[in-house]
């Protein structure tokens, strides 16, 4: 299994950006679909962004434009840019991993906070 740690959350005003990190070890992410998921109080848990192992991605339309995910394999790490923040982006974030076509893998989350 893949070990997986969060960084970069935060409190950020609306509007503002928010850059957050997954740090692998234990497997190489070039095996891996990558996603960041988000889990806010009394919502269910959302995918918000998806990358393949080739590269491909997708978001959830509430992020789309805003958001960008994009990988390091020689850091073997995942990133998500988030820009144009809003006050119900506020969840914690979580960095998931899919050796096949589920993900099993998860970090432990990181807080992003977005004020109005």
């Amino acid at each position: 299994q893949v070990q997986l740690v969060e960084s970069g959350g935060g409190l950020v005003q609306a509007g503002g950006s928010l850059r957050l990190s997954c740090a692998a070890s234990g497997r190489t992410l070039r095996s891996y679909t990558m996603g960041w998921f988000r889990q806010a109080p009394a919502k269910e848990r959302e995918l918000v962004a998806q990358i393949t192992k080739s590269d491909s991605t997708s978001y959830a339309d509430s992020v789309k434009g805003r958001f960008t995910i994009s990988r390091d394999n020689a850091k073997n790490a995942v990133y998500l840019q988030m820009n144009s923040l809003k006050p119900e982006d506020t969840a914690v974030y979580i960095c998931a991993g899919a050796i096949a076509l589920t993900y099993g893998d998860w970090g432990q989350g990181t807080q992003v906070t977005v004020s109005s």
